[in-house]
């Protein structure tokens, strides 16, 4: 194995093995490089008296024709699973339809990991209270953001 390097780097939680070549280890750290540059930065320290505030991972940045891949919210200690994915579904995310594993990846990426069943149980309460909007796509439910009614008074009927 002449040539051959391993290399392993750990940034936070994260931890990325490399096993090569000189060139093929040269060209992964390019590569290496972009994912952390979109990797979420430390914004806050834990503290004791305040909430618990944290913020969507850096994304990659978005086109006008792009849809946010995850939800920019800020999620505070005594947010309930409810609350949190009413606030997801309140961004800009939230308003193309979303299947159970997207809402699940988007919690997981603020460090939130609940049961699928847990998951689901939330949203459909939340469609039958009609804070979202819950149809079948592709014979899977969707869920998207409830659109407000116009007022009966105000629309002159």
């Amino acid at each position: 194995m002449a040539g051959e390097l391993r290399i392993r780097v750990k940034l936070g939680e994260f931890e990325v093995e490399l096993q090569g070549d000189v060139e093929t280890i040269s060209k992964a750290m390019d590569t290496l490089r972009e994912i952390v540059s979109w990797m979420p930065q430390p914004t806050t320290a834990l503290s004791q008296s305040g909430p618990i505030v944290t913020t969507a991972p850096t994304q990659p940045p978005a086109t006008e024709t792009t849809q946010p891949t995850l939800p920019n919210i800020k999620i505070e200690k005594e947010d309930s699973l409810a609350d949190i994915i009413v606030k997801m579904f309140s961004d800009p995310w939230g308003r193309t339809p979303k299947r159970l594993g997207e809402v699940r990846e988007a919690l997981a990426s603020y460090g939130l990991v609940h049961p699928k069943q847990s998951v689901a149980v939330a949203l459909l309460r939340l469609s039958q209270a009609g804070k979202l909007r819950r149809f079948k796509e592709g014979g899977e439910y969707v869920y998207t953001a409830s659109l407000p009614l116009v007022s009966e008074a105000g629309s002159g009927l």
